[in-house]
């Protein structure tokens, strides 16, 4: 069994179709690579005893699925030292906020492409792909500005899901969209841990009402290691709450991680427009964006 395969999450037997699907019912994260050119003058896999990268491997799969703190993997591009450099490889691209990107293998793996055995290697391109469910947003807190960013936040494509301890505020007549989902409760704390899971591909922005509901929250998703925390609140009031957590033994890194106050700078008044710099703020960190006015060099240059 390959180094980077976990006998106790041994997936050898699932198709690649399969284990997408596990990926997105596990709500993780997985990174599909597909072998999709080699150098011009591959050999045709028939004419050869190597199982190595020829012309017949194009379009063979390997999927990296990061469920566990050892990825494991499916399938094969067709080559045990490739697969090996894929899986490092996938690590990395995992980390950036990149959805696709086509990779040479010798921008990743120059050692495999050099020599005469290897040479084959060097036009050969592979294509990343992420795998992930659509981007969740939970909203803790249905108010006037939570309830205008469940709404935005469906717009923009996210599966938001909206939770308050006040039944009323998440009627379902009050959000027709479907895309919404609505949860009272009686217990921040115990819906926030149900609808947050394990925290992968979620963001969390607290917008309640009062100190301790918004303490609540955070505790809860402290918890996990969400995308992307934000919490409402002036600096005085997110200082409170968060040394709060600290002196409870909070992790350092995860509180350093919170976005408070929550949202970009963009002088915002109404609800809404807290609402849409909360999800500018939750695009820029999601996508690596910085923030700031796309026309700024030309001031800087004038």
């Amino acid at each position: 069994m390959p180094a980077h395969e976990s006998p106790e999450n041994d997936t050898s037997q699932l198709s690649i179709s399969e284990a997408v699907s596990r990926v997105l019912e596990q709500g993780s994260l997985g990174v599909l690579t597909t072998l999709i050119a080699v150098a011009p003058n591959s050999t045709p896999a028939a004419e050869t005893n190597s199982n190595t990268n020829t012309a017949a491997n194009v379009g063979r799969k390997l999927l990296i699925d990061f469920s566990t703190a050892e990825p494991t993997t499916v399938g094969s591009l067709g080559s045990d030292e490739l697969d090996r450099a894929v899986v490092q490889q996938a690590t990395a691209f995992s980390n950036s906020k990149v959805e696709t990107r086509v990779f040479q293998v010798k921008e990743f793996a120059p050692a495999l492409a050099e020599g005469s055995e290897g040479s084959e290697w060097s036009e050969a391109q592979i294509l990343f792909e992420r795998i992930q469910l659509e981007p969740r947003l939970v909203i803790c807190g249905a108010g006037h500005v939570g309830a205008s960013l469940a709404k935005l936040a469906a717009l923009l494509g996210y599966r938001a899901t909206l939770i308050d301890d006040r039944a009323e505020f998440v009627a379902r007549e009050k959000f027709p969209d479907s895309r919404i989902e609505l949860v009272p409760t009686t217990s921040w704390t115990e819906a926030v841990r149900t609808v947050v899971g394990n925290g992968h591909g979620v963001c969390v922005a607290i917008v309640t009402r009062g100190h301790s509901e918004d303490e609540q929250c955070l505790r809860a998703v402290m918890e996990v290691d969400a995308d992307y925390v934000g919490m409402i609140g002036s600096k005085r009031r997110t200082k409170i709450v968060l040394e709060r957590l600290r002196e409870s033994g909070a992790a350092q890194e995860r509180l350093a991680k919170v976005h408070a106050p929550v949202g970009l700078d963009i002088g915002a008044v109404t609800p809404e427009e807290v609402a849409l710099a909360i999800m500018a703020e939750i695009v820029a960190v999601r996508r690596g964006g910085k923030g700031g006015s796309l026309s700024a060099w030309r001031r800087e240059t004038n």
